[in-house]
Parts: C-alpha cells; structure tokens; sequence
C-alpha cells in the first residue's frame, strides 16, 4: 500500500468530522488489547490456521499501517523501517507471515506506543478522512483477530458473556419489496471506503427475502436431508471443494449437534443465525430450498433505514443473538449477529475511483471473490453501515458469517 500524495480529499468531498481523535484513537487501542488480555504469549506468535495470521502480527500491522499513514504523510520517518514489507498486507500473504522477522509482544507493544506517541503531536495536520480510515482500520482488525481466536485451540480465549438478551422479535418469514429504483451506496455524507462509492440508481424488480437470517434450525434440515451429498444443487467448484474436504456440516458443528464456540462447546441453539458457512454452502441451501442468495443490491435495498444502535455489534455477545434491529421494508437483523453472503462478485460501482490507494479495494475487483454485508457481533458500531461492502474467497469458513434467501416476485 502507498499512499497518493496527491489525494487529500476523500470522492465527492465528503466531510469527515472528528470531535476529539485522540479519545477515539485511544478508545479502540485499549479494545484491541484487552482481545489479546490472558492470551499465552505463545499462542499470540502461533499460527493457528493458514487462513490467518498470528495475532502479534497484527499488532505490528496495526502500528504500521498508522504510522505509514498519520506520520509519514506528515514527514516523520518510520521507526522499524526494515519491517516495511513484514507489515504490509498486500506484499506478505498470511500463510507466509509466521515464517516472517515479525516484532513479537512487547516490541510489538513498544512499537505501537512509540507510533501512537507521535501520532498524537501530529494530528492538527492530518487529513480528516486519513484519521478516520485508520481508525476503522483498527476497528476491522479486532474482528481479524477474533476470527484468529475462534480458530485458535479450544482454552485459548476465555471471553466474558452477558448472561441473557431478548428474545426473538416475531415476524412473517418473508419480506415482500416492490419493483422500483433506489439509490445504492454512501450518500456522501461522512466516511466510506472507495468501494461503497459513487453512489448511483439501480432498478430492481420485485422480490422477496427472508425476513431473518436462515438459522440453525433450518440449517440442519438442509444437513439432515443430505444436502452435502445433492450434487445438483451445488456449484460446481463447490462442489469439487466440499468433497475433496468430506465436508458434512458447517465449520464448528459437531456430529452429535453440538457447537464450539471458543472454549465452549454447546447444543445448537435452533433460533440463532447459522454462521461459519462457506458461499458455497449458502448458495447450495438456498438452491436446496427453491430459492437464491440476494445480489448485494437487493439486500441493501432491503436493509435501508436499519440502525446500528439496536443491532448486535461491538464485540459484546461473543456470538449471535435471535435478530432484533428491523429495516424498513421489516427485515430483521440486517446489522449485526452475522456477516450475509450475497450472490454478487466483488466490483466497483459505475464511476469507482480508487481512493487513498488501490490495495484496498480495486486489486479484488473480479469474479473470485464474493460479497458480505451487513456487518457480525464482532463488527465495531463505527463500521458497522448498511452500505459497508466486505468480500471473502467463496469457501472461506472462517468469518462470522451465514446468509438470509430470496426469490424472485411476479409484480
């Protein structure tokens, strides 16, 4: 990643307002630390599993990309400039970063001390917009890091729960949206990525979508009827993928009904999201049911006017909770709880200009990867936004993901 020197303001001008950046800065340094608080040193420089890298890493990354960004565009040289490549996301895979001169805890701890130092006598010159992706950078990283921890051995994270939530809000199973144009993407109002830009009318026809994610429930009626051995309705990559895995139930499900969670594990909750399924599997219940998955179109449209406030976000549940937060077409639990598979490949709007740096977004651009919305308990508030654009390989297991379907109306 590099930074545009000549780009100093965010597409269509957006204006990025920020009362006091030291407080927030500081509010997500000590949620990132308190994830890694009673973590084994050990198990913080392990590689628990390819798909993610071992999380002192990310503390390093974390610290890098805020100095690359608040202090060297204000002229400050790097402190460890020899770990430039170690640290940079598009130049070190995560399957090859454990065998990197990664810092390991406590340089990693003094180098994110020492950038944060001079970060803070440098912010009367920093671009607003810059401060603000830095901070959602950090934010994003948590989830990473949660996602590493959920991989990681069973006793590795202990996390606190609360001890009860709300029920289930009731509602039809489906929602019914008219045929009609809408606007897609961030109004331009405050911060957005590159690729929830420009914001542009798209006409959908009429359709249906579930009114809560697909659960657990019924999750395990597409397993108990042999959903994994029905060639025909499986991609046929995915196919290919789920057998040469001997895949027969989602990431973390056990055989005897059961679901590991961290350290725990418990009976299938019925009510709750099914999460830690592939695209694959998704698109394959949702041909099982007679059904589709939603572009990213129709899920946003269906999603509009819900609020992150009564979603379960912020890394406060340690899983999902039965959907409450309702849009307003009434679809329920469109923020929070799990990340939702779309059917759409990753791409950019009409007009996309990449913006502060290609890295980001545009290099995924194409047909291998596919679209998540809608944010998961892990996703900080501050991210969490219906136009929020998040992509992943199709069988990749590890985000807190599930799914919702939808079908085509007459109308």
């Amino acid at each position: 990643m590099a930074p545009d020197e000549s780009k100093t303001l965010p597409p269509e001008g957006a204006d990025v307002l920020v009362e006091d950046f030291g407080e927030l800065l500081a509010e997500a340094r000590a949620r990132t630390l308190a994830l890694i608080d009673g973590v084994d040193e050990d198990d913080l420089n392990r590689v628990h599993d390819p798909l993610n890298s071992p999380l002192v890493w990310d503390l390093g990354h974390i610290a890098a990309f805020e100095e690359l960004w608040l202090c060297r565009r204000t002229g400050l040289e790097p402190l460890h400039p020899g770990l430039a490549k170690v640290y940079d996301a598009a130049e070190s895979t995560r399957a090859d970063r454990g065998e990197m001169p990664y810092l390991r805890l406590s340089d990693a701890i003094d180098f994110l001390d020492g950038v944060r130092e001079r970060v803070l006598g440098v912010l009367d010159r920093a671009d607003p917009f810059v401060m603000e992706m830095v901070l959602q950078h950090e934010h994003q990283h948590g989830e990473t890091m949660l996602q590493t921890l959920q991989l990681a051995e069973p006793g590795t994270y202990t996390p606190e729960r609360p001890r009860d939530w709300e029920g289930a809000v009731t509602s039809p199973p489906r929602v019914r949206i008219a045929a009609g144009e809408f606007l897609m993407g961030d109004p331009g109002d405050g911060f957005a990525y590159d690729n929830e830009r420009p914001r542009h009318g798209v006409y959908l026809p009429a359709f249906e979508i579930d009114s809560r994610p697909v659960s657990n429930a019924g999750f395990a009626q597409f397993v108990e009827d042999g959903g994994y051995r029905w060639r025909e309705v499986w991609d046929a990559q995915g196919w290919a993928w789920a057998q040469a895995r001997g895949l027969e139930r989602p990431r973390y499900w056990t055989e005897h009904g059961e679901e590991r969670r961290f350290e725990r594990t418990e009976p299938l909750d019925p009510n709750l999201p099914v999460m830690h399924v592939s695209w694959y599997e998704a698109d394959a219940f949702a041909r099982w049911a007679g059904r589709r998955l939603p572009t990213e179109a129709e899920w946003e449209r269906a999603a509009s006017g819900t609020e992150a406030g009564s979603a379960n976000l912020d890394q406060l549940a340690f899983g999902p909770r039965p959907a409450q937060a309702a849009s307003e077409a009434g679809a329920l639990g469109m923020l929070g709880d799990a990340w939702e598979w779309t059917a759409s490949a990753f791409g950019g709007y009409p007009g996309f200009s990449a913006f502060p740096y290609p890295e980001y977004s545009e290099v995924f651009f194409g047909d291998t990867h596919r679209v998540l919305r809608g944010g998961s308990w892990a996703t900080r508030p501050r991210v969490a936004r219906t136009t929020f654009r998040n992509w992943d390989l199709p069988y990749r297991r590890q985000i807190f993901a599930g799914f919702r379907c939808a079908s085509d109306v007459s109308g």
